[in-house]
């Protein structure tokens, strides 16, 4: 546990603007496929057969749409707008397949700020290596709320 550890939190949504951007890379590994695989238990054959996936329009194994999902939450979680993040609702299309050993190029775009509401809400873009868009998605986002001590008040009587 992080008891007494402080970790820092994301951006708050006061610390936000409409039309920032995030850039980042991401290959795909043999290791992040295992992984992927082995945890959700999930054998299907396009993801891992190459014999099957000859045969089929792909011509080779495709990289599971949840793990680029993954990436793009991990990306929120982490980056834009970071730790103590949430996303509350999200859309995600698959334009082409992606492949084993892919470099994708992620775009975030945050579009727009609600104060109000708590919600920021984000467009992403992913292009493979050769600049082709492979995936698009829109995300609304809780960025983190600001904490309060847990010792704030327990002097008060004192």
């Amino acid at each position: 546990m992080l008891i007494g550890k402080k970790r820092k939190l994301g951006r708050k949504i006061d610390e936000i603007q409409a039309g920032e951007k995030l850039e980042m890379q991401e290959t795909i590994e043999d290791k992040d496929l295992l992984l992927y695989l082995g945890l959700t238990n999930d054998n299907n054959p396009l993801f891992i057969q190459h014999d099957y996936a000859t045969l089929t329009p792909y011509k080779k194994p495709v990289v599971p749409q949840v793990m680029l999902m993954g990436m793009v939450t991990s990306a929120v979680s982490k980056y834009l707008p970071g730790p103590g993040s949430s996303i509350v609702e999200s859309s995600f299309t698959f334009i082409k397949p992606v492949y084993h050993y892919s470099k994708l190029t992620f775009l975030f775009q945050i579009t727009e700020v609600n104060r109000d509401k708590h919600i920021v809400n984000m467009n992403v873009r992913a292009e493979n290596e050769e600049g082709i868009e492979v995936l698009k998605s829109t995300l609304q986002v809780c960025p983190p709320y600001a904490t309060k001590s847990i010792t704030s008040n327990t002097m008060e009587n004192f």
